[in-house]
């Protein structure tokens, strides 16, 4: 393996609104690396607070690109347009990167030529104080091959959230630009669709640290289940129109985004309701047979 190959240039992508109060330590997290071959991207989704000011503060540290506000998918769009490495590492702009992150995941890259994703554990922690609050879900370092399994309707992983994903060049060019529909969590368009596509590693060590506060935390949100729902039926619906071949895993996601909607009351959207008549519309009839009884079993579960 040549040396350049063996240091490959990575871009971090810091997706940004509102939170130019975290802004700081999460750029300097990057900057503070012990990998140097690097890019920063910091994309800012038409913030309304101080972000553009910390943003420009950096000067040519980094890659500014400032956008009207279209929601996370677009600043996903954004960001890998204006980027340049073969490795591609995502950052949430409340979180942190510990120093040694990227030289552990161009380690991986290296190690393993064919992967095309590498994701690795989060520790939870207090914005304010600090303190650990617990690890993502996921754990055991291992090579992963979830494309079959995936094409049978399922993926037997717990994907970490956007800090804690990196992907090569050739595989994020498959995935990007994602449809923007999907303004929140989009990153489960991501996680799903990488690991439909190629094989990958998954890195148990805590790589990043996600800060939890008031205004990231779902289970202090009021409409919590309302989120859950959309994000489901919006990302089922663009997998299934990219890789009709994951019709089996879109089905149960809708049936879910359906059943909980059904739960909790309320009825969907206009623009919804219209997404999913329209995917309903399409299956067979087992399928739609098969939907219902999950957004059944969605409605009922405790």
């Amino acid at each position: 393996m040549s040396e350049e190959n063996l240091n490959p240039l990575v871009s971090v992508i810091i997706n940004n609104y509102n939170y130019g109060r975290f802004l700081p330590e999460a750029i300097d997290s990057v900057l503070n690396q012990t990998y140097t071959n690097l890019e920063i991207i910091v994309v800012d989704d038409g913030s309304s607070d101080n972000s553009r000011e910390v943003i420009a503060s950096y000067q040519d540290k980094i890659v500014p690109v400032l956008k009207e506000n279209g929601g996370q998918a677009s600043a996903f769009n954004a960001g890998f347009k204006a980027s340049s490495g073969d490795i591609i590492c995502m950052l949430d702009s409340d979180d942190v990167f510990i120093p040694e992150k990227v030289t552990e995941i161009v380690k991986i890259f290296n190690h393993y030529p064919d992967i095309g994703w590498c994701f690795h554990r989060l520790r939870f922690v207090d914005a304010k104080t600090g303190e650990y609050i617990k690890l993502s879900r996921e754990s055991g370092t291992r090579e992963c091959d979830f494309r079959a399994q995936l094409k049978n309707g399922r993926l037997p992983f717990y994907s970490p959230a956007t800090s804690g994903l990196c992907f090569g060049r050739s595989l994020l060019q498959q995935l990007l630009p994602m449809p923007e529909v999907i303004r929140i969590t989009s990153d489960n368009y991501l996680k799903i669709a990488a690991a439909a596509l190629t094989k990958g590693y998954f890195l148990d060590r805590q790589l990043a640290y996600l800060r939890l506060h008031g205004s990231n935390n779902y289970t202090e949100k009021p409409d919590k289940q309302h989120l859950v729902s959309k994000t489901a039926i919006l990302t089922a619906d663009s997998l299934r129109s990219k890789w009709p071949f994951l019709v089996k895993y879109a089905n149960k996601l809708i049936a879910r985004g359906v059943g909980i909607i059904w739960k909790i009351g309320g009825g969907l959207d206009a623009d919804l309701k219209q997404v999913v008549e329209k995917y309903i519309s399409t299956v067979s009839l087992v399928e739609k047979i098969n939907i219902n009884i999950r957004a059944i079993y969605f409605f009922i579960k405790p």
